[in-house]
């Protein structure tokens, strides 16, 4: 998973325009964000054919307020450049919640 500090409005159209683009949005301070980081890989390596990248919500914060995420940890996924799914909430979440969500966009 790659890891963005800071995304803009340009690096998001450029990193979403091709193929199936899972953003992780979280923070270092996010105890929930936190207890997802032992399943992420396991999560990633369930769905091979898309590409995920972990976004620094509090270093990507206008970008954040423009798309509507204001509880963390939250997934977007965007296909061939479109939002196509979003899973945002304040909540913890769980890897079968996180898997669930993904195979429901897929």
């Amino acid at each position: 998973m790659e890891k963005v500090k800071e995304l803009d409005q340009n690096k998001l159209n450029e990193i979403t325009k091709n193929g199936r683009v899972i953003l992780e949005f979280s923070a270092s301070w996010c105890p929930d964000c936190r207890f997802l980081d032992p399943f992420m890989p396991e999560i990633e390596k369930d769905f091979p054919k898309a590409k995920f990248y972990n976004i620094d919500r509090d270093g990507s914060i206008d970008l954040a307020k423009k798309l509507n995420i204001m509880g963390i940890p939250s997934f977007v996924v965007y296909q061939d450049g479109k939002e196509i799914g979003r899973l945002v909430n304040k909540d913890r979440k769980t890897k079968k919640e996180v898997e669930d969500f993904l195979r429901s966009v897929d």
